[in-house]
């Protein structure tokens, strides 16, 4: 089964959020060679980067590979999303506390000082993509819960026990629970009509035999009359 709407649109935020996890992994391993890999704050987002991108791989790849991938059910993208929005959160603000004390404007170190001028570009960089990070996973995060709670307050329960990826509502007209719907809908309205049809014959007959019945009767009393 292809990829449903909702499912591409899910895959594309999933594919924007490896590209930014990429993005700070490869200015984490700039800023830590500069330091030979030795302050924590810079090393938290250079682990959450490759903790995040083995779980984004995974999950994506067993998407494409698998029609029925557990991976891809809502609840477990929403919890294991929802995990990796609390560590960004929890590190970003550790490591931006220990970052406050770093020139804004990384012109103002001395020409002769060229390789701590690029340092601090990389890490003021770093500083802002992992909030980017954080927003884009949090984001899809609160974006698929509400999306899964919404359609299953319409009556679509069955969102819960499918990949998101392949998710198609009732209400689409190609679905087939849509076409078995419509189906059984003009088989009660064939039923209905068929019964409303049979009582209208029933009722004329019924009248007919009735009229039939009081014009004898009538005709008898006249011709009793006469006589």
């Amino acid at each position: 089964m292809g990829f449903s709407t909702v499912g591409k649109k899910k895959v594309a935020s999933h594919a924007v959020l490896l590209v930014l996890d990429l993005v700070v992994l490869g200015l984490a391993v700039k800023v830590n060679k500069f330091n030979e890999f030795f302050y924590v704050a810079d090393l938290f987002p250079l682990a959450l980067s490759i903790v995040t991108l083995v779980f984004l791989f995974f999950m994506i790849s067993i998407d494409f590979a698998l029609d029925h991938s557990w991976t891809g059910f809502p609840q477990t993208e929403i919890g294991v999303l929802g995990i990796l929005s609390i560590l960004w959160v929890s590190f970003n603000a550790f490591s931006t506390s220990r970052w406050k004390d770093m020139p804004m404007n990384c012109s103002s170190i001395p020409l002769d000082f060229p390789a701590e001028r690029t340092w601090c570009r990389d890490v003021q960089a770093l500083k802002a993509f992992v909030w980017i990070t954080f927003a884009v996973c949090a984001g899809i995060v609160l974006c698929t819960a509400r999306y899964c709670i919404t359609q299953r307050q319409r009556g679509n329960k069955h969102i819960f026990s499918m990949p998101l990826s392949r998710y198609r509502s009732r209400l689409n007209p190609t679905s087939h629970y849509t076409t078995y719907s419509a189906g059984r809908g003009s088989e009660f309205l064939q039923a209905i009509r068929e019964d409303l049809r049979k009582e209208s014959i029933n009722v004329i007959t019924k009248s007919a035999g009735r009229f039939t019945s009081l014009y004898t009767l009538l005709s008898n009393f006249f011709c009793t009359c006469n006589l």
